[in-house]
This record gives C-alpha cells, sequence and structure tokens, in this order.
C-alpha cells in the first residue's frame, strides 16, 4: 500500500471537489495514514475540445480514456468521475468500485430574462452541450432556439452573463457542491426534465485486481444509489446509448422495490418514448435491461438506428 494513495481527476473545479470528498471520506473512514490519498490531474480528450460538440468526436469516453490509461498503467490507484459521464462498458481490467450516496437528481433552470423554461419568451436561445437536455427543452418549448453550450460551470455561466445564450440547464448537483446553488433560477421537476442516467452520483473506478484499493474504497459505496445507478446504466447499454443519443433514465427506490423510468428522443424532440418499470431491487440490473429492450421495441428497429 503507497503512502499515499494516488487519486486520478479531471482538473475543473467540480471533478476537483469530487475527488477531494472521496480523499475526506477515505480519511475519515480509515484514519489519516490508512486512508492517505492525493489528487493526480489528468487531460483528458473531453477537456482539450472545446469548440465543436463532442458527439463528433466519440461522446462519453473522452472524459474518461486518458484517466482510464494512466490507471491501467498502475499512475494512480482510483478515478473519481461524475458517474454519468462513464460509459456503459469500462476497460477490461477495471471496475466501478463504489458509487457515493447521490446528490439531488434534477437539473437546474438559469437565465437572466425569465424565472422558469415556460416562460422562455418564444425565439429564446437555450444553450447546452446535453442532446438529452436539448431534446427534452425542444420537446416541451419548439419554438425556442437551442445552440451548443461547452465548459465547465463557471465557463457556462459566464457566457450566460454575456449574453450568448438566453438561458442554461445545469446538473443541480454541481452547482451545489460549488456552492452556486444561489445561481439557479428555478429547479426543473424530474416530471418536466428527466435526469442523465446516474446524475448527481459520483463514482470511483478502480482496477479489478487490486483488491485492497477496492477493500478501501467499499466503505464509501451507498448501496441504494449502487443498485438505482445499476438500473439506470443497464436501460443505457440496453439501448447502446451514447452523445449521440437523447436518453434518460431515473430509478428511485422506496420500501425495498425500485421504480424506473426511461427516456428516448429524436434530437429535436418531436418524436420520444417512454418507459416505467417496477420491481425488486435485487433485479435492478435486469430491470433496466427490460425496460431497454421494451423502449426500443416501441419505438421500432429504426428509431435509434438513425441516430447514431
Amino acid at each position: 500500500m503507497p503512502a499515499s494513495l494516488p487519486i486520478g481527476t479531471r482538473g475543473s473545479p467540480l471533478a476537483l471537489w469530487q475527488a477531494e470528498h472521496v480523499r475526506d471520506r477515505l480519511s475519515a473512514h480509515h484514519g489519516p495514514e490508512r486512508g492517505a490519498a492525493s489528487l493526480k490531474v489528468i487531460t483528458t480528450s473531453g477537456d482539450r475540445i472545446q469548440d465543436k460538440p463532442l458527439a463528433d468526436f466519440g461522446g462519453k469516453g473522452l472524459f474518461t480514456k486518458e484517466i482510464d490509461e494512466a490507471l491501467l498503467r498502475g499512475d494512480i490507484a482510483l478515478a473519481v468521475h461524475s458517474t454519468k459521464d462513464l460509459p456503459t462498458q469500462l476497460p477490461e481490467g477495471l471496475c466501478l468500485a463504489a458509487v457515493l450516496p447521490r446528490a439531488d437528481v434534477r437539473d437546474a433552470f438559469l437565465s437572466p430574462v425569465a424565472p422558469s423554461l415556460a416562460a422562455l419568451p418564444a425565439g429564446a436561445v437555450v444553450g447546452t452541450s446535453s442532446l438529452r437536455r436539448a431534446a427534452q427543452v425542444k420537446r416541451a418549448r419548439p419554438d425556442l432556439r437551442v445552440i451548443d453550450f461547452r465548459g465547465n460551470v463557471q465557463t457556462r455561466l459566464r457566457k450566460l452573463a454575456e449574453g450568448v445564450a438566453d438561458a442554461t440547464l445545469l446538473a443541480k448537483a454541481g452547482l451545489d457542491r460549488l456552492g452556486l446553488a444561489e445561481a439557479a433560477t428555478s429547479v426543473l421537476s424530474v416530471e418536466d426534465m428527466l435526469p442523465a442516467v446516474a446524475q448527481g452520483a459520483i463514482g470511483v473506478v478502480a482496477r479489478t485486481n487490486d483488491v485492497q484499493t477496492r477493500a478501501l474504497l467499499e466503505p464509501l459505496n451507498d448501496a441504494t444509489t449502487q443498485f438505482a445507478v445499476r438500473c439506470e446504466r443497464a436501460f443505457l447499454a440496453e439501448l447502446d446509448g451514447s452523445c449521440r443519443t437523447p436518453i434518460a433514465g431515473l430509478a428511485a427506490i422506496e420500501d425495498g422495490a425500485i421504480r424506473f423510468r426511461g427516456l428516448i428522443l429524436s434530437p429535436d424532440g418531436a418524436e420520444w418514448h417512454e418507459v416505467e418499470m417496477t420491481g425488486p431491487v435485487a433485479e435492478a440490473d435486469a430491470i433496466g435491461r427490460q425496460a431497454g429492450e421494451d423502449v426500443r421495441g416501441r419505438a421500432g428497429p429504426t428509431f435509434l438506428e438513425k441516430l447514431m
């Protein structure tokens, strides 16, 4: 066991907050010596590509590829991510070793010109880099114009203040973690804006064969969040979801049952297909897969093919 466990992370303020949170939890659970960890900032392809839509370059893996490679080389012992950024299939030799208790799953609406998405004037510009958010905005308000809006949270807030867009949408959890909750004009309900799969959950990836590190991470894992995320990620995997596919999903656990709601949309929001399923928590993966099969069947064989 190294004197200081190296944690791989991206360098954005939110990514650093999440990595520091994992470091602090390790220290709290294991003591300052056994749980000691240090951060290693790794720049990913997604960080370098700032002027084009990520979907044009491969999607989710762009935020994890270089960190995965460092983990497989042994340069770091674990990696901290927003779980929603993780591909459904991790590279061979890596596993999702812990999922921390989930924060707020909702999306926040930010605008200097309107109190809510519904109140935006016709023709207003909404900036987002998320196809999921863009498609749901267009479904609710086809009269609005949606533009690509890249950058970390602070960059997007600056662009909004500069008038690049009239409004934007950001994860409420990210704003809360950065102490920017007051930046939200309002918060959208999950009925109005279904979240991204695993939104609000911090995931920790480790080498599958690194039993020492996995044992250290075990106390950080939240079983309720883990089962919900497994259900959502199974749904995404069944649909081969990528950054080219507007897919949303949310699982909630109550009284020993898991209730899942999933949604796929066309990028213009004109066509969508929803699914809801409930079952035992122990069958979380199967419920997610079944929901994916169900919505795929109702959408028809060509719906997803057109989006790939």
